[in-house]
């Protein structure tokens, strides 16, 4: 099926059963859903946020701030500066493509995305299908890397900001990470995927360093193409949720005299990402 799927006329904060199981397998069927025209409270974000499994407590922030007050599971994306300091994370710039958190041992398996406040342009989201990055892969390039791990590197976020209590590095082979199947086995779906968390720093382990580089070369070229991304042009009430394990997702900058106010949650990956 598609990537993407908008689901009209639902309030995420009243959600029967019924339709509960209906968002669910709508979204393991197109990995992220839409849902406009949301007015939720922190707490119903996170409420609609659980039913999908524990959810992780926000990560550090580059400025040192965590979470929304009193809320510690909400993370906030944003450039607004308030009293001289940031509110949020990741700023006004581009983010490039990557998979969430992917450098944990147990990366989330979900994240819902809230839009409070949005720029007039610019700031869009767009999400990549990594069952069509692998399913479009050359049978050759299919069995080469068949079983091979990647080392997903901890150093620097989507931004480029250098994480909390890590040393900056630009050295693939010896930065921190943790090493995943390049080709992940979905544990719901069944599907495979193409596991490739972001660019910079990574490392397939066991090949010498020019060759793990040309063969990340060679599949990153079949990520970006029009067939199998999906662009989302952020409105106010906007939520979006996306499946952890088979997208990956970047954004375009904006302008930083704008104002871009989003939180985030992400629900917990209750299994290491398997071959």
């Amino acid at each position: 099926m598609p990537l993407g799927l908008e689901i009209p006329h639902l309030d995420l904060s009243r959600l029967d059963e019924g339709e509960f199981t209906g968002v669910y397998r709508a979204w393991l069927d197109h990995q992220v859903l839409l849902f406009r025209g949301q007015q939720l409270t922190d707490l119903d974000l996170i409420t609609f946020s659980r039913r999908f499994g524990n959810l992780d407590w926000a990560p550090v922030q580059e400025t040192g701030r965590r979470f929304v007050e009193g809320h510690p599971e909400i993370y906030v994306v944003s450039n607004v500066i308030e009293n001289g300091t940031p509110i949020g994370s990741l700023g006004a710039g581009e983010a490039v493509w990557h998979t969430d958190m992917s450098y944990l041992e147990r990366p989330p398996k979900a994240s819902i995305l809230y839009a409070l406040e949005v720029p007039p342009a610019g700031g869009n989201t767009y999400f990549c299908d990594m069952y069509g990055a692998y399913e479009s892969l050359p049978e050759s390039l299919r069995r080469r890397i068949a079983g091979l791990h990647l080392k997903h590197d901890a150093t620097y976020n989507s931004g480029g900001y250098v994480r909390q209590g890590v040393a900056a590095t630009d050295d693939p082979v010896n930065s921190p990470g943790v090493y995943h199947p390049l080709v992940c086995t979905h544990p719901e779906t069944g599907r495979r995927a193409l596991y490739l968390g972001r660019r910079r720093n990574g490392f397939i382990g066991g090949l010498p360093l020019a060759e793990s580089e040309a063969l990340l070369d060679e599949l990153w070229s079949y990520v970006e193409r029009e067939e199998i991304t999906w662009a989302h042009r952020w409105q106010a009430g906007d939520v979006v949720l996306w499946d952890n394990r088979a997208t990956m997702h970047r954004r375009d900058a904006f302008d930083p005299g704008m104002r871009r106010v989003l939180h985030r949650t992400q629900i917990q990956g209750e299994t290491a990402p398997r071959a």
